[in-house]
């Protein structure tokens, strides 16, 4: 890197980056170094557009444990072309494709030459209920040719040109984009394993039963034909807790009512009506979940 005016330019855009999109560290590579960030927040769709070249920008164990990981990124190529790694995977990005990073994990990102890509934030809530828990493929090229993969830009693109979008249209705009790129995130064996199988029809069982007041681990057991000790190994192996992912679900479900529930609608009828007895418990937890209280959640969504 030449003069002291590009290192404190650098320096400056490295800062921007690790206020904006979390902790990352950089190392120059060789040529001229370029570096520019705009961030763009449409209600739900938090993204920032990255013009960058001549630098490697990476995350590491360390930089994980100094910042937030409850997010997965999910970067458009605009122009130019972009190396990123992560899980011994190496995604190249021409111009129009698509990768996810996982921002609980490692990664790396090369801009040899000038390169222009958006990053846009998903919760990492979000896809795991799209795609209900199964392994997701990070670094991976999902290729412009797709369909899928134009659509997505398509929708981005006019959801960030739309000023007048509502919490709740940007929000159906994000989710509409993960289950867009879905199937191609989880590219797996058209075989499942039957473990695999076997948990997915507990999820199902789940779904079916959420506002039964017999949704409990052992009812779970039984009819899925298991021990109850089993039933919590099952989930333990995915990073989940039987009766947390039962009130998560629960949470979100309230959620998507209270985006489109009246203002005279009770907001103890709602979680009562998804297996919170418990006003104030109902309350606290939606809290913890959401950030804000199910009466607050309601009013942003107007």
């Amino acid at each position: 890197m030449a003069g002291a005016s590009e290192q404190e330019k650098y320096q400056q855009w490295l800062a921007q980056i690790n206020q904006v999109c979390g902790h990352f560290d950089a190392r120059p590579l060789e040529g001229q170094f370029i570096g520019e960030l705009e961030t763009s927040y449409a209600r739900s769709l938090k993204l920032s557009t990255v013009t960058a070249g001549s630098v490697n920008l990476f995350r590491t164990r360390q930089e994980i444990k100094n910042g937030n990981d409850a997010w997965f990124y999910t970067v458009f190529q605009l122009d130019g072309s972009a190396e990123i790694e992560q899980d011994d995977r190496r995604a190249i990005l021409n111009t129009g494709d698509i990768t996810l990073i996982d921002a609980s994990r490692p990664c790396s990102i090369y801009w040899q030459e000038k390169s222009r890509q958006i990053s846009l934030l998903v919760p990492r809530q979000i896809i795991e209920q799209q795609c209900r828990f199964q392994e997701v493929s990070c670094a991976l090229t999902l290729s412009r040719s797709l369909p899928t993969v134009q659509l997505s830009h398509r929708l981005l693109q006019e959801s960030m040109g739309n000023a007048d979008l509502s919490d709740i249209e940007s929000e159906a705009a994000l989710e509409a984009m993960v289950c867009l790129l879905r199937p191609a995130f989880q590219q797996r064996e058209s075989t499942q394993p039957r473990k695999e199988r076997q948990f997915q029809n507990v999820l199902s069982l789940i779904d079916d039963h959420i506002q039964s007041e017999a949704l409990r681990p052992e009812w779970i057991a039984t009819e899925s034909g298991m021990s109850v000790r089993s039933l919590y190994r099952m989930f333990a192996d995915k990073g989940l807790v039987v009766a947390q992912y039962i009130k998560n679900r629960r949470l979100d479900l309230c959620a998507q009512v209270l985006r489109s529930a009246s203002d005279d609608e009770k907001l103890a009828g709602i979680g009562y009506s998804w297996g919170f007895a418990d006003h104030s418990h109902f309350s606290t937890a939606f809290k913890q979940r959401f950030g804000v209280s199910p009466g607050e959640y309601r009013k942003r969504c107007r």
